[in-house]
C-alpha cells in the first residue's frame, strides 16, 4: 500500500476530541516507542528518562505539577512481539489510544522515524502535539534532496505544524559523517542500509556528501530484514578495496549482525573500519555485538549531542548521577533528549496554563513557540518545521569499554579538518 493510501486510511481512524484540563485534573502524556525486542534496553533507558525528569520537576516545585495538574505518564510498547522491531499497526493503535483518550494532551515519540510517519498524520488531524526524542530522519519535517516528493506534507493534513523534535535530522549528521571520515583518511567507502526511513535515509545523506567532497564510493547495498547475512555485501567491499563500511541501521535492523559479521569475516583485521550513525551507538551495543573487544578500535559512530557520562553543567551532573543511582545502569544517549523532550513539554503546560485554559490547542502552541529554552542539552527553539534551532553533532570512537573522544563534527569540517 503506498504512503498516501496508509496515510488517508490511517485518518478515517481519527476521532478528533476537544479536550481540556482545569487545575487539579490529570493530564496524560502518552509515549511510544519499543520497550521490548532489540530496541528494549534504549527505551527502556528513554522511558526512565522521562519519568526521572517529571520526578525532578516535583522536587522543585515542592511535588505539585504544572498549574497543579496531575501529569501522568503512560509508556505504550510499539515492538511487535514477534519481530521484536518496530510495528506500522502498532504504532497507528497507540496514537489512537493517546487521540481517543480526552486526558491525552501531548504524544512523545517515536524512537523510529518509520514509526513517527504512521503516527504523525494521526496526531497531526487531531491537533495533538507530538515531540520526538530520538527521529532523526529529514523528510518528516522538511523537503531535502533524498527525501520523498511528498514530503512532509503528507505527514499534516490539517497544514499544521504539530511535530517537533529536540534532536538534529538526518541531512545534518549524514553529511557531518561523511567530512569526519575524510578527515580521518578513509578514502574508499562501502555503504550499507536497513530499507528503513531512518537507515536508509542517512545511509544516503552520507553517500550524497561524501561523493561531493570526492570519497569513493565502492558499493552501496541494502539489508532487507533484520537477520538478512551481511556477508555477501561484505565480501563485496573486501574485494572492491573499501577501507571503511557506513551502516545506517539501528540495533533491531541488522547494526549489530554487520558489525559482528566484519569481525567473523577478519574484516577488521584487513583493516576496514564501521562508521555507524547515532541508532546504533548505546550501551547495549558492546554485549550485541559480543563484548567491547570487538568494537574497541575498530569502530566508529555519531551522535547528536554529548554522552550522559560526559555532560558537564548541573542539570546535566544531576541527570546523570541520579538515574545510574536509581537505575543502577548508564544511561542510553537518547534517554538525555527524552529527558529534554519532557522538559519542553512540562515547560509547555506551564505557558498553556498561564493564557487560561490547558487544552491540546494551548500545549500545542506553546511548545510551538518554543524560543530560548534552557533545559538539560542547553538552550534551544523549534523552527517554523518544528527543528530544534540549536543542534550539533559529535564524532565517537570506542576505547577500552566506552565510546569515547568526543569530537565536534560539521559537513564543512572537511575543507581544513581542525
Amino acid at each position: 500500500m503506498s504512503a498516501k493510501r496508509i496515510v488517508v486510511f490511517l485518518l478515517l481512524a481519527v476521532l478528533v476530541i476537544g479536550v481540556s484540563a482545569q487545575d487539579g485534573q490529570t493530564v496524560k502524556i502518552y509515549t511510544s516507542w519499543p520497550l521490548t525486542g532489540g530496541s528494549q534496553a534504549i527505551g527502556q533507558s528513554m522511558l526512565n528518562a522521562v519519568n526521572l525528569a517529571l520526578e525532578h520537576y516535583l522536587t522543585d516545585h515542592d511535588g505539585m505539577g504544572p498549574a497543579g495538574l496531575t501529569v501522568e505518564i503512560v509508556p505504550l510498547d510499539d515492538a511487535s512481539p514477534t519481530s521484536g522491531a518496530w510495528d506500522g499497526q502498532i504504532e497507528a493503535e497507540n496514537a489512537q489510544r493517546c487521540v481517543n483518550d480526552p486526558e491525552c494532551l501531548v504524544y512523545m515519540g517515536t524512537y523510529n522515524s518509520g514509526a513517527a510517519a504512521v503516527s504523525m498524520p494521526i496526531t497531526n488531524a487531531a491537533g495533538v502535539v507530538q515531540v520526538s526524542p530520538a527521529n532523526t530522519y529529514a523528510g518528516l519535517t522538511r523537503s531535502c534532496p533524498t527525501c520523498a516528493e511528498d514530503e512532509p506534507g503528507i505527514y499534516r493534513p490539517s497544514g499544521e505544524v504539530n511535530y517537533f523534535r529536540v534532536i538534529t535530522p538526518d541531512d545534518v549528521q549524514g553529511p557531518a559523517a561523511a567530512s569526519w571520515a575524510a578527515c580521518l583518511g578513509y578514502e574508499n567507502v562501502y555503504v550499507l542500509d536497513d530499507t528503513q526511513a531512518y537507515g536508509a535515509g542517512i545511509a544516503n545523506e552520507f553517500a550524497t556528501h561524501a561523493e561531493e567532497i570526492g570519497l569513493n564510493i565502492v558499493g552501496h547495498s541494502s539489508l532487507e530484514t533484520a537477520d538478512a547475512d551481511p556477508r555477501s555485501a561484505l565480501t563485496a567491499a573486501l574485494r572492491d578495496g573499501a577501507d571503511l563500511i557506513y551502516g545506517g541501521f539501528v540495533l533491531d535492523s541488522g547494526g549489530p549482525r554487520v558489525i559482528q559479521a566484519m569481525y567473523d569475516e577478519g574484516l577488521f583485521d584487513a583493516g576496514i573500519k564501521f562508521m555507524g550513525p547515532d541508532g546504533v551507538l548505546s550501551p547495549a551495543l558492546i554485549e550485541q555485538v559480543g563484548g567491547a573487544e570487538i568494537l574497541a578500535g575498530n569502530t566508529y559512530f555519531t551522535f547528536g549531542g554529548l554522552l550522559p557520562s560526559l555532560l558537564s553543567d548541573e542539570a546535566g551532573m544531576r541527570f546523570y548521577t541520579e538515574y545510574v543511582e536509581q537505575f543502577d545502569e548508564e544511561p542510553d544517549p537518547y534517554s538525555v533528549y527524552s529527558y529534554a523532550a519532557m522538559q519542553v513539554v512540562l515547560s509547555a503546560l506551564e505557558t498553556a496554563a498561564e493564557s487560561g485554559t490547558v487544552d491540546r490547542a494551548s500545549v500545542l502552541g506553546a511548545v510551538r513557540n518554543t524560543a530560548t529554552f534552557e533545559g538539560i542539552i542547553g538552550t534551544f527553539g523549534f523552527d517554523e518545521n518544528g527543528d530544534n534551532t540549536a543542534g550539533v553533532y559529535y564524532g565517537y570512537d570506542f576505547e577500552g569499554e566506552a565510546f569515547a573522544n568526543p569530537t565536534a563534527i560539521t559537513p564543512t569540517m572537511h575543507e581544513s579538518c581542525e
